[in-house]
């Protein structure tokens, strides 16, 4: 269905909506000149017809990658083999221009494809109405052939065609059907939810990188992850993708899900992992950080990641009455270590998800939270690398380096969180002397 551009159709903010930067512009108007229809697609396309604001700009193409690469001096054969061809326009990003293509063995990632000539067989190996969509910015023209235009406009997630059989061309498209849901705020038509529920244990052939990729585009994209996550514990994907998750809520009780998610939404999607600790909090619980390693070894994070989500998930302790010693307040923070703010930032939005319930409750949690943030802007010590001694100090002491240096600097470092006066150098090394003389 070609929709033209015209002020007297719904349509008429089309062109204000998907204005198309510069440099892009520049590439298909020289494409146009030679004679190569083309067209914008992808998920500018459906994002500007949203009203949100587009960023990669993907272009379909009726010319071939040798077409492309002898209109532009400067490309990228970014994947050439599948038609794409990257282009580097002067004053802009990396453009991706893909020949128009069809599908002869539809086997979705792996499908065997062939070059066609037109935007609509192009358009119809998308996988959901609303991602086939097409903006011509020369013509001031939208082609939409399955009529994702409608099903935005009635907030629908559809299949391109018949359900199961996207599906079972691309078993990743069952996740996306659900970020995009979730992120979207779209209903899951009704054919298209039930293939996806009979697909979902296929997911598990999936790449552990695609999924991992797929759960962080939740986490860090969507300012409400809790909706996407949702569909997946409906569906059935939590349990068949996340055993080990579905398994410690389901231990913590009914209440344990709704919690996690909540956090999730309070949280900074700046900081996806953060907003991943919640859900990964219960199998910390429940079967320590270990289990949280291995469910993170399995999807392939990185150790750096690793690591942090297991100290996330850890905690450290109740916070400290707002009222109380300083001593109390250094000690948490010793103990929070470099995930200090984060884990306040997590205190709040505990905070936030409490105060319905319990308001009283909530604002202490917040005073707790200030105070602590106080102390924290005052650059304690918080480390043995912060005091005022450290080994040397200890062998012009006459001490033999050994694994006592270690414990004899923790037992300073305790010194100077209980007194953060004593972080002196003269006054550490008569701690020192009078411990070494006791011993």
């Amino acid at each position: 269905m070609a929709v033209p551009f015209s002020p007297d159709r719904v349509e008429r903010t089309l062109e204000e909506r998907l204005a198309v930067p510069a440099a892009v512009l520049g590439v298909v108007r020289t494409l146009e000149d030679a004679g190569f229809e083309t067209w914008t697609v992808g998920g500018a396309v459906r994002d500007g017809v949203l009203g949100r604001p587009g960023s990669d700009w993907d272009l379909a193409t009726r010319a071939r990658p040798r077409d492309v690469q002898r209109l532009f001096r400067r490309t990228i054969p970014v994947g050439i083999d599948h038609g794409t061809v990257g282009v580097l326009p002067r004053g802009g990003r990396l453009v991706e221009v893909t020949t128009f293509r069809r599908d002869v063995v539809p086997l979705g990632r792996r499908a065997v494809v062939e070059f066609a000539d037109t935007i609509e067989d192009d358009l119809a190996r998308r996988d959901f109405t609303i991602n086939a969509l097409a903006w011509h910015p020369l013509r001031l023209e939208l082609r939409d052939p399955f009529d994702g235009l409608a099903d935005l406009r009635g907030r629908r997630l559809r299949a391109v065609g018949d359900a199961d059989q996207r599906f079972v061309e691309d078993h990743l498209r069952i996740l996306r059907a659900l970020r995009f849901a979730g992120r979207f705020r779209l209903t899951v038509d009704a054919d298209t939810w039930d293939a996806l529920v009979r697909r979902r244990d296929a997911t598990r052939d999936l790449s552990a990188e695609r999924i991992r990729e797929e759960l962080l585009k939740i986490v860090g994209a969507d300012p409400r992850p809790s909706r996407a996550l949702g569909l997946y514990r409906a569906s059935g994907l939590l349990a068949a993708l996340f055993p080990e998750l579905d398994a410690a809520f389901a231990s913590r009780g009914p209440g344990a899900w709704t919690h996690a998610v909540g956090l999730a939404d309070r949280l900074s999607r700046r900081d996806p992992l953060l907003r991943l600790a919640p859900l990964l909090a219960p199998l910390h619980a429940w079967g320590g950080g270990e289990s949280v390693v291995t469910f993170l070894t399995r999807l392939r994070f990185s150790n750096a990641d690793t690591d942090r989500l297991v100290r996330l998930t850890r905690g450290a302790g109740a916070l400290p009455a707002a009222d109380g010693a300083g001593a109390a307040r250094r000690r948490w923070l010793h103990r929070a270590g470099p995930e200090a703010a984060a884990l306040l930032a997590w205190s709040l939005a505990e905070a936030r998800l409490a105060h319905d319930m319990d308001a009283t409750t909530a604002r202490d949690t917040v005073a707790r939270v200030c105070a602590l943030r106080r102390a924290l802007r005052a650059r304690p010590v918080l480390t043995v690398g912060g005091l005022a001694v450290g080994g040397r100090d200890l062998i012009q002491r006459g001490l033999k380096p050994g694994p006592g240096f270690a414990q004899l600097l923790e037992r300073l470092l305790e010194q100077v969180l209980d007194d953060p006066a004593a972080n002196d150098r003269e006054t550490l090394l008569r701690f020192v002397d009078t411990w070494t003389e006791d011993a």
